[in-house]
């Protein structure tokens, strides 16, 4: 970094019951190469060690700051709290989940590439899920893009670069403009933020691997693939954000294929689910706040091709009755999984 002084980076992270991956997290940040930041860790009312880490590190380095919530709130609205938290002479913020953690130039180079682009308000990057290279799709010249652009790409199903908090970096006075930084409570209110924060500026992507994604059942994302929740909140940002970012023919076929997903997705676990009450009203709520219907018959047509294709498929058919009990048993447990 050429200019001075440095700008202020506020890195945060929210954290609930993570005392043995925290470590890992909080030493990627002390370990940058950048280092004009402070460290913000919130505790959202931790029963393990948690706060005993984070305090422990506190205690070692003046850059971090540790807040503990009075009650416990959900992982959005600890999100959001962090973000209120930032200094008020932050200009960039950089969340680190407490489950992952950045590479040694992850601030530097977002914090550069920020630096020499001042239309981009968010910067993501590409990120190690596991073992998978994550936010894939976008061409190698493209670094900078109109943030309509890659809104509406990635509404109708084209590159995924806005990725996870942990893959990108925001420029604070954006954080500023509300109280709420991540809209609404879904889980998913990070993706909801970018098409939201877009609609005014630019995005930019750098093209390195600067964080590590930790892909373990604890994580949202896996909750959300095993439940339905990320296909569902897909579906809410096309209907909020389609009839501005997208054409009507466009936002009616590419609904289409989402909610056609969605209910192949049902299809496919009904028999996992069923008799699983308060899923299935769950399903029925959600779709009646976004304005739509449960359509029993759209369900019960494609329960109805799979188990034609089962019959055509005797042997196939036989190992799905038998793994019926082992489905039924598995309906709670959450697999290691990551969407992107």
């Amino acid at each position: 970094m050429h200019t001075e002084p440095q700008p202020l980076v506020s890195v945060v992270t929210p954290v609930y019951n993570m005392g043995s991956f925290l470590p890992d997290c909080i030493e990627s940040v002390l370990r940058q190469t950048y280092t004009h930041l402070e460290y913000i860790i919130v505790d959202n009312c931790s029963t393990d060690n948690t706060l005993e880490v984070a305090r422990r590190y506190m205690e070692k380095d003046s850059r971090i700051r540790v807040h503990t919530n009075d009650t416990f709130v959900g992982v959005i609205d600890n999100h959001n709290i962090a973000f209120r938290l930032i200094s008020p002479m932050s200009k960039y913020c950089k969340v680190v989940s407490a489950d992952d953690w950045i590479f040694p130039s992850c601030l530097l180079q977002l914090v550069e590439f920020a630096e020499a682009n001042p239309s981009v308000g968010i910067i993501g990057s590409h990120a190690l899920a596991g073992s998978k290279v994550t936010c894939v799709g976008l061409e190698y010249e493209r670094r900078i893009v109109r943030g309509s652009d890659i809104c509406r790409q990635t509404l109708m199903g084209g590159p995924y670069v806005f990725g996870s908090p942990t893959s990108i970096l925001y420029r604070s006075d954006l954080i500023r403009r509300s109280r709420d930084f991540y809209p609404g409570d879904n889980p998913h209110a990070d993706t909801t933020a970018c098409y939201q924060v877009l609609k005014s500026c630019d995005f930019g992507f750098v093209h390195q691997v600067l964080s590590y994604i930790r892909i373990h059942e604890g994580t949202q994302n896996s909750r959300s693939i095993k439940f339905g929740v990320i296909r569902l909140a897909m579906i809410a940002d096309l209907i909020r954000f389609g009839p501005e970012y997208l054409c009507e023919r466009d936002l009616r076929r590419r609904l289409s294929i989402l909610l056609h997903d969605y209910y192949h997705f049902l299809a496919s676990h009904v028999i996992t689910y069923c008799g699983n009450g308060d899923f299935w009203k769950q399903q029925k709520i959600t779709l009646h706040q976004l304005g739509l219907r449960f359509s029993p018959a759209k369900l019960l047509t494609l329960i109805l091709i799979r188990s034609l294709k089962l019959l055509l498929t005797p042997k196939h058919a036989i190992k799905k009755i038998l793994a019926i009990p082992q489905s039924r048993r598995m309906a709670y447990k959450i697999e290691a999984k990551y969407h992107n």
